[in-house]
């Protein structure tokens, strides 16, 4: 049978995908990751399924799981938060279900990163300022950065930063961006964007640390550039009146 990777959102039930919930729906067993994936979710389970929490379990455990699934001809919905492209370590499971033998899906999930764009009502790509998104974060226990990943490498094409996993590094971020961006740069953090104790902070660089204060440690998105909150950009050509294009022909030039 297979084995459904499925992205679980940034939070909100209801920011699930059509085919994750249709999928969840069909498998009679659901391993999910407890700490960050909404219960509300689990609802969706058909009537006796097997619901297992992999919070607790180590690669090994959970991997065993998914066999012992497979070798019963059950379908296994696997729940992760977000979506599985990025810091998911969906690529070690899937490495060892090829080995097994076992086959697998891959279905992809709302990123944290375009929620909080979205609880912020911004573009993170505007004309003359960003046309670039980085996803990146700093080093942890879990991962270290490679050296030619750092923040200075990044800050210094003026792109707009997402930094994911990195709130309890806050004054260390500030400090490494300042000389590129600028004291004034405009930042957000968004912790636990789209759950119901969802907060967001809205500084500069130089102020963003005094306007947080105290208790975010975790589960919160860094946004850094110039293209949050600005004003002052230019509108694109996609919808100027005389810009060609093929559903919307132009008629600069025509008689």
């Amino acid at each position: 049978m297979t084995i459904h990777f499925i992205g679980a959102g940034p939070g909100a039930p209801d920011l699930l995908t059509l085919r994750g919930r249709d999928l969840i729906a069909s498998c009679p067993v659901c391993l999910y990751a407890g700490s960050l994936v909404p219960e509300e979710i689990l609802a969706h389970c058909p009537p006796g399924a097997r619901i297992v929490n992999t919070a607790p379990l180590d690669l090994d455990a959970i991997v065993a799981e998914c066999a012992a699934a497979h070798a019963a001809g059950h379908d296994v919905a696997r729940l992760h938060s977000g979506d599985l492209s990025v810091w998911s370590a969906m690529g070690e499971q899937l490495r060892r279900l090829r080995a097994a033998g076992i086959p697998f899906t891959v279905t992809p999930g709302v990123p944290s990163f375009a929620a909080a764009a979205a609880a912020l009502g911004a573009e993170l790509t505007l004309p003359g300022l960003a046309q670039s998104v980085v996803l990146t974060r700093t080093s942890g226990r879990a991962s270290q950065m490679p050296a030619g990943e750092s923040l200075a490498n990044f800050a210094a094409t003026g792109a707009t930063l997402a930094l994911h996993l990195s709130i309890h590094k806050l004054a260390e971020v500030v400090a490494e961006l300042t000389p590129f961006y600028g004291a004034d740069c405009p930042v957000a953090v968004v912790y636990r964007v789209s759950w119901p104790d969802e907060k967001i902070f809205r500084a500069t660089l130089a102020t963003i640390e005094a306007a947080m204060g105290e208790g975010v440690e975790r589960t919160a998105l860094i946004l850094v550039g110039p293209a949050l909150g600005a004003e002052g950009f230019s509108d694109s050509r996609l919808y100027a009146k005389d810009y060609d294009r093929r559903f919307r022909p132009s008629l600069a030039g025509s008689d």
